[in-house]
Formats: structure tokens, sequence, C-alpha cells
């Protein structure tokens, strides 16, 4: 039918008291505002999260500030609507082909959601890059990862007490590849899991440099344990 058509039909079904397809069209409205509202409700977290992060650098700058947060809200929102249009049922259920073990669901996410175009990633870093120093640069990656690359290092050296600095140079690497990786990942349970792939690196490198991460590793959590016990005991005296 016509655009004039139904623009008749709409005017003489009004006339009547009768608005079949306008009853119709208020409810199909009212199916479509919550999940709009969900949209533009979660629009503007990451509007405020862009600003909160770019704030936190005191650039001092309003039109930088504007360009940044744009660049920012943008990838934020890109890999939020990539992750929500390719759930991991778009990826069939199999196995890791180096492991053998079935795929998980977060397995299957976070292949579906690094099929993302690479350009959203080059955006990201050609738009922070532009405007702010490698080191500023660091800090809002640190802020999609929630200080994960410090937070980790500090376990290493933890850990490995004796850590060189040459050793630590070589894990510190591996974190910063981790967390470039992971700022294209929606939730801080896809975010470990890429940070847990350069950590098994991490623990590879420093076993075929003559260590042996699970001794390391073992001898860390008794000494943990050990000085629980000790507080527990000593707080029922």
């Amino acid at each position: 039918m016509k655009k004039s058509g139904l623009v008749a039909l709409a005017l003489v079904a009004g006339l009547y008291g009768v608005q079949p397809a306008l009853a119709q069209g208020k409810k199909e409205n009212k199916k479509e505002a919550p999940a709009s509202g969900v949209k533009s409700k979660s629009d503007e977290d990451q509007e405020r999260k862009a600003a909160e992060w770019v704030g936190s650098l005191d650039l001092n700058d309003q039109a930088k500030e504007a360009r940044l947060q744009q660049v920012v809200s943008t990838h934020l929102k890109t890999i939020r609507d990539w992750h929500n249009e390719h759930p991991f049922s778009t990826v069939p259920a199999g196995i890791n082909p180096t492991t053998g073990q079935r795929l998980s669901d977060l397995d299957r996410q976070i292949i579906a959601n690094s099929a993302m175009p690479k350009t959203v990633h080059e955006n990201l870093m050609s738009g922070l890059r532009k405007d702010l120093s490698e080191e500023q640069v660091e800090k809002i990656l640190d802020k999609y990862t929630v200080g994960k690359v410090d937070f980790t290092m500090g376990g290493y050296r933890a850990i490995v007490p004796d850590l060189t600095p040459e050793e630590e140079a070589k894990i510190l690497g591996f974190l910063k590849q981790a967390r470039e990786q992971a700022v294209d990942y929606k939730n801080m349970n896809q975010i470990s899991a890429i940070f847990e792939i350069y950590k098994t690196k991490s623990e590879q490198y420093l076993n075929s440099n003559g260590r042996d991460w699970r001794k390391l590793y073992k001898t860390f959590t008794d000494a943990a344990k050990a000085k629980k016990a000790e507080a527990a005991k000593a707080s029922q005296k």
C-alpha cells in the first residue's frame, strides 16, 4: 500500500475512534523502548568513563580533552556493540587444537571478539598518540585494564624476589602486550583471560631461564599460608 493510502486509513480510523494500527504501533514502541533506553544509558556510561579517564591526566586543554574523550568513548562503544552482536554462540563448539580441551563459553566469546576489525584498535591507539605521550597513553590503557600490569608485576617480584633486571624487563614487556591486547575486550573475565596468555609466556620464559616456576610459586604460597596461620594463632592469645 502506498504511503498516502496508509495516512488516509489512519485518519479515517481516527475519526471513528478506532485506532488499531496506531495502537499496535504504540505496543511496538513499548517493546522497543527498554532496549533503546538501555543502549542510551550504556552510551552515557561509556562517555562518563571516557571523561573520567581522560580527566585523570590533568591535561588542562579542553580541545585536546574533547578529542581524547571522543576517541575513548567511541572505542568503548564499539567493543561493547561488537561483543553484544557476536555472542559466543556464533562460534561453533569444538576443541582447542593446542590442548585438546573443549572450548568454554569464555573461549568462544574471546574468539568472537578477536574477529573485530583491526582498525578498531588502530583508531584507538593512533587517536591517543596524536595528543598524548607514551607514558600518558599507558595511563589510559591502565584504566581499561584496572592496573593489571603493575599488580601482576608486583606478584612476580614477590614470588621471585631475586628477579634480575633482564627478567623483569622481559616479563614487563609481556604484560604490556597483554594490556594493549586486552583493551579490545568488554569485561574483566575476558581481560583476565588475555593476561593469562602472557602470564603463561612469562612463566615459560622463567623456566627457560633456569628458574623452576612451580617450585617458586609453591614456596611463596606455603610461606603465605604459614604467615596467615601464625597471625590467626596470635590473634587467639
